[in-house]
């Protein structure tokens, strides 16, 4: 059980860094190739986020599972019949996905508006021929409860894309390429990383040692782990997209719609490279507000009584639900000086303010989905990811005729909305339950701090102007804000005493500013 706590904590380490990377990276690639630029790569990067949760999630977990059972027998043959059934498997499907995507790419690209993008589709099909190997890699490993190279190839794999994206876009720049070729450069860049990180499982394979691999897989045995591997690992595969295919409709119907309302098609084009910033700050304010809450949710499955199972729900949910909010409205309060600060300008503050709005619902809806998986619910989890882009896809065509990029944004969290409250409902009462008890708290909290905002940012922004004042204002709002917040948090009810006991830093704080 050690070694299982242990790798899940390798995990998630591994998980919250290449969330990281991927969310900060954008910043300097938009300072770089500009608003259209980032527009470009914007618009296919949601399908590389498909293939990140393909060979990273769903899959993996599904190969995992049936290596461990074999394991547990012990049948290390079996286990090795398994993860040659499995290549086979996700061989044929990412040869599928390879092929449609090559051969639609023209029509893919048509459907995005915007021709150009067929080099950069057809660039990005490989990705779907390099994740069968690492999927299978990773439940390979995992199912022998060996996370290290998971974990490795995660790290590996994020630090040598954002290297290469930024290194490449830079030295096309210098080259004299157009934005589209800085695109090309950015996909090449992600290709790099997947290469590097199937370098690092192969590595780990020879190190290892394969065990039993001449034995062939029975029949009977092949064609129980398809059906598992297409039923339970595409379940997975799709809770694991929620941020991912919501932004995949905007690049389906963003530049379309504004053009059926009248918008030319460049000013289309760089209306969505400014709405396209909200993403990182929707994906770093997503990452904060789940890296407590998420940290419980292996207790739930661990739990040996019913009623510690209910007790790390109910805290999770509480904890997401705090934070969530802190930094959704914090981003709200302070998103001038950030979008200056990161991007160089104020364009598209607007959006961008309600674009971080939706960051509250992200959490709660990342949350509640883990919860639910957590607890054998994983039907339910895919059900609401599917809410919500249906949802988006109906708000999209409602709100962008009659706003035009502020309704993409106002269908971005109301989608999110959807999904969070779809699957908050889900929830058993007990979790439920604990968001309500701290509602009252987290709204006198988050009133003080917008109140303490709003005057700071009066005070400040009416004597300064320009970038490195926007990031003096933001930076230090975001301190002043996050500990006016946390202390109205920590001085009220929200969290039992045994449970401030249990979060790490908070015990000393409450001490200082006198929490009971």
């Amino acid at each position: 059980m050690g070694n299982a706590w242990k790798g899940a904590a390798v995990l998630t380490a591994a998980a919250l860094v290449t969330k990281l990377l991927s969310a900060l990276y954008r910043i300097p690639y938009q300072n770089m190739v500009g608003d259209i630029g980032f527009y470009i790569y914007q618009q296919v990067y949601p399908i590389y986020g498909i293939v990140v949760a393909l060979s990273l999630t769903g899959y993996p977990v599904a190969v995992s599972r049936l290596i461990a059972e074999r394991m547990a027998v012990p049948d290390a043959a079996g286990a090795a019949a398994v993860g040659r059934a499995a290549l086979f498997v996700l061989g044929a499907i990412g040869a599928a996905l390879f092929a449609l995507l090559y051969i639609g790419a023209e029509t893919v690209a048509l459907w995005m508006g915007d021709r150009r993008l067929e080099p950069l589709l057809r660039q990005l099909s490989f990705s779907f021929l390099l994740f069968p190997p690492l999927a299978w890699l990773r439940g390979y490993f995992q199912g022998r409860h060996d996370m290290a190279p998971t974990a490795m190839s995660q790290v590996v794999e994020q630090s040598v894309r954002v290297t290469a994206i930024l290194a490449l876009s830079y030295w096309v720049l210098r080259r004299g390429g157009d934005d589209y070729a800085c695109g090309m450069a950015a996909v090449a860049g992600t290709l790099a990383g997947m290469v590097a990180a199937l370098f690092v499982l192969l590595f780990f394979l020879v190190q290892r040692g394969p065990q039993g691999w001449r034995e062939p897989a029975p029949p009977a045995l092949t064609r129980r782990f398809a059906r598992h591997l297409l039923t339970a690992g595409s379940l997975v595969c799709l809770t694991n997209m929620a941020l991912t295919l919501i932004p995949l409709v905007d690049s389906f119907l963003f530049v379309p719609l504004l053009k059926e309302a009248g918008t030319k098609l460049n000013e289309g084009q760089w209306l969505k490279g400014v709405y396209d910033r909200g993403q990182p700050l929707i994906q770093l304010g997503t990452v904060v507000g789940t890296s407590f809450s998420l940290a419980l949710v292996p207790l739930i499955s661990g739990a040996r009584r019913p009623d510690d199972a209910t007790a790390h729900g109910a805290l999770a949910i509480r904890i997401a639900a705090v934070i969530g909010a802190g930094a959704s409205l914090g981003l709200v309060c302070l998103i001038r000086p950030i979008n200056q600060m990161l991007f160089e300008n104020t364009h598209g503050s607007l959006l961008l303010a309600v674009l971080s709005a939706s960051v509250f619902f992200t959490t709660i809806a990342l949350t509640a989905s883990a919860l639910l998986q957590g607890i054998g619910k994983e039907r339910v989890a895919a059900v609401g990811v599917a809410i919500g882009v249906a949802g988006k896809m109906a708000l999209m065509h409602w709100f962008v005729p009659l706003w035009g990029a502020l309704g993409a944004a106002a269908a971005t969290t109301g989608a999110y909305a959807l999904m969070a409250a779809f699957l908050y409902a889900a929830l058993p009462r007990e979790y439920r339950a604990a968001g309500y008890r701290c509602a009252f708290p987290i709204v006198k909290a988050a009133a003080v701090m917008v109140i303490v905002l709003r005057g700071y940012l009066w005070v400040l922004t009416s004597a300064f102007d320009g970038r490195l004042w926007a990031a003096v204002a933001a930076l230090g709002g975001s301190a002043i804000g996050a500990a006016v917040y946390v202390a109205c948090i920590v001085k009220s009810r929200a969290f039992s005493e045994r449970e401030w006991s249990t979060l790490p830093f908070v015990s000393s704080f409450r001490l200082r500013i006198g929490g009971k």
